[in-house]
């Protein structure tokens, strides 16, 4: 089991890989996607300090679905390509977004957000989600915190089992 630990006394880096051991130890033993994906976004919002929502999205045809998710009611569809979430599923890339209100096109599920990160999600090449989190600080996520939540959502997928078709 983990233990949450929201002190960054140690480098970033280290944390994180703490965090990634922590992970995988929580997700052992569990396949179930639906059931991973929750515990991940919990997780994430138990660990990392200075969020507001943490989660997926799910594709489906041309948009996003809302899965699995910590925080405030949110957006429950989103064409590919509108808002951070829709952009980095049409670009496939990873969107770390400074300042959100700077970001044309953003959707504002939540007033208070102000900076955010989105990972696109794959099995194999094909898009399958994307995993976003976002903060009520401008400019919380750095290119570490990126690289750490990449590294997450690879021990995450390395764990579980996608049971739909996609």
């Amino acid at each position: 089991m983990f233990t949450p630990d929201t002190s960054f006394s140690e480098s970033s880096e280290h944390y994180y890989q703490s965090l990634n051991e922590q992970l995988a130890a929580l997700l052992a033993g569990e396949t179930d996607f639906i059931c991973n994906a929750a515990q991940f976004s919990a997780f994430i919002m138990q660990t990392l300090n200075d969020l507001n929502w943490a989660g997926f999205y799910f594709a489906r045809d041309n948009e996003l679905v809302l899965g699995p998710y910590v925080g405030k009611v949110a957006c429950t569809r989103i064409p590919f390509g509108r808002g951070v979430c829709g952009k980095a599923a049409m670009t496939a890339t990873t969107q770390r977004i400074a300042n959100v209100h700077e970001f044309e096109g953003h959707i504002a599920c939540d007033a208070a957000s102000a900076s955010e990160l989105v990972v696109p999600l794959f099995v194999g090449e094909k898009l399958f989600g994307v995993f976003d989190i976002d903060s009520p600080s401008v400019d919380r996520f750095s290119e570490i915190d990126q690289a750490g939540i990449e590294a997450l959502l690879a021990t995450f997928l390395q764990a579980t089992t996608i049971q739909w078709s996609i």
